[in-house]
């Protein structure tokens, strides 16, 4: 079966840093699209960066200079570096993983919040 369990989520005071933690297992990790996801209440989940299974990536405007995605193939597992955090950081961060041909498979992690507050 596939999974996607994420780790690291937690309160830290605005300006500190995180470091989430996705491991995947159950699929051809290399073969797939990884990425992170938020969603903050009351508001829909929107992408906030991505990588594919070459290191090549992405960051959503809002973050862009702040967080810092990338992954180890070997361990299976994607990461972000969050820096500089804002209070409009606070979400339920998603791990996610895309096939983007062939089979065009997507699964979803369970979520880890993040809360940044004084």
């Amino acid at each position: 079966q596939v999974q996607l369990v994420e780790s690291g989520g937690g309160l830290v005071q605005p300006g500190g840093s995180l470091r989430l933690s996705c491991a995947a297992s159950g699929l051809i990790f290399v073969n797939y699209r990884m990425g992170w996801y938020r969603q903050a209440p009351g508001k829909q989940r929107e992408l906030v960066a991505y990588i594919s299974g070459a290191g090549y990536k992405n960051n959503a405007n809002s973050v862009k200079g702040r967080f810092t995605i990338s992954r180890e193939n070997a361990k299976n597992s994607v990461y972000l570096q969050m820096n500089n955090l804002k209070p409009a950081d606070t979400a339920v961060y998603y791990c996610n993983a895309e096939k983007l041909w062939d089979t065009g498979d997507a699964w979803w992690g369970q979520g880890t919040q993040v809360t940044v507050s004084s």
